[in-house]
């Protein structure tokens, strides 16, 4: 077994050996720009288009739809605020609590701006609360922006019925969608969305490139202003060598998803059932049934976040925490907190994330180890001697 066993897919992903030999040649021989009409630039600019080929068709878009950005984050900027940027003084925002920050503060930078934002519930499992979402008013300047599939917990919105909603009422409507590219079936063509987001490094691709697909005839203001590049949307020379790159991941993304929807998530479920089974005051959290093939989020009552990953660490392996204490603060994520996880859970929130990558015998190790560390800290742990008192 490696000594290394990497649990933490929702935050990186390594780079696919596929990949990195499709981008190699970029990075020397085929160093052209691709807006250059010589040989040099149009020789390469066939790659640039190919790869949009790639995005697309994971996607079930069309490929002048698909704009290259740098990141996740950097889509969902240009989705909110070149929306706003249209609409101006009567933009709307409907989002929810459990947003990532990329989406989460921008709306909120945005309703500083002059922005109505309406923040959606969602209950104990993480789920929307689809009547807070229908009572909402949406018009013409309205946006709502969803994640398809949480970070931290792996819950799935059911955005292809959110979309139709909002559609239906004269509303545009924006996912979020970096963690649920690649994992589950994504297809714009059987959903009605006017934009999306996704991240290459969240598929085995560097980090550093991303993508938004815009409905064609879907007016935005662009972020970057400039070039001609990317149809208008994102001035600036392409980041040739990753684009290729992010264009070869997607096609490996397409062809592994049934691995994702069976083998990896099998690993997942064992994973979850033996330490719900086998550690004392664990718990699941988020829904059962509308989740991430790969995703597991367990808390382990009485327990810091930090104190377990630090303990997993030592034994070799990487997860991460549904705790911001790692970052500073001592208050649970904004996830846990919105989906209501009592004080003594919300601090040891642990998030493992799985990958094609993953084995059967990482799964063992975790299993072996997980049981240990959760009785050693809770024996530590000044919130057991409370409650004992």
């Amino acid at each position: 077994m490696e000594k290394q066993i990497y649990l933490d897919n929702n935050a990186t992903t390594q780079v696919a050996p596929e990949v990195i030999e499709a981008m190699l040649p970029f990075f020397s021989g085929q160093y052209g720009n691709p807006s250059s009409i010589h040989w040099f630039g149009g020789h390469v600019k066939k790659y640039v288009e190919t790869a949009r080929e790639q995005v697309a068709q994971l996607l079930g878009a069309s490929p002048e739809e698909i704009i290259f950005t740098s990141c996740g984050s950097e889509s969902d900027n240009l989705a909110l605020k070149g929306f706003c940027g249209v609409h101006g003084s009567f933009s709307r925002i409907i989002t929810s609590t459990v947003e990532h920050p990329a989406v989460r503060n921008t709306a909120r930078y945005l309703q500083g701006r002059g922005a109505l934002l309406t923040e959606l519930e969602v209950d104990s499992d993480g789920n929307l609360r689809i009547d807070q979402f229908d009572s909402v008013p949406v018009d013409n300047n309205t946006i709502v922006s969803l994640m398809w599939a949480n970070n931290e917990t792996g819950v799935i919105f059911p955005i292809s019925e959110l979309a139709a909603k909002v559609k239906g009422k004269g509303g545009f409507f924006h996912t979020d969608a970096v963690q649920a590219v690649g994992k589950i079936p994504v297809d714009v063509k059987k959903v009605p969305i006017d934009m999306l987001a996704l991240s290459g490094h969240k598929i085995h691709a560097p980090k550093g490139i991303g993508a938004i697909y815009i409905r064609k005839g879907l007016e935005l203001e662009p972020l970057l202003h400039g070039g001609h590049q990317e149809s208008g949307m994102r001035a600036g020379t392409e980041n040739v060598p990753y684009i290729v790159g992010l264009g070869k991941a997607c096609e490996l993304a397409l062809k592994h998803m049934d691995e994702e929807n069976t083998r990896v998530r099998a690993m997942r479920d064992r994973l979850e059932r033996e330490l719900l089974k086998r550690c004392a005051g664990a718990k699941l959290n988020g829904s059962r049934e509308m989740r991430l093939p790969n995703t597991a989020n367990i808390s382990f009552e009485f327990i810091e976040g930090e104190a377990i990953l630090l303990h997993l660490d030592e034994n070799g392996i990487a997860a991460s925490s549904g705790s911001a204490c790692t970052t500073g603060s001592l208050e649970p994520s904004h996830v846990m907190r919105a989906m209501g996880l009592p004080y003594t859970f919300a601090h040891s929130s642990t998030r493992f994330s799985l990958s094609r990558y993953n084995k059967e015998e990482h799964i063992d190790k975790v299993i072996e180890v997980m049981p240990g560390i959760v009785d050693k800290l809770r024996s530590l742990s000044p919130f057991v001697e409370k409650r004992n008192e």
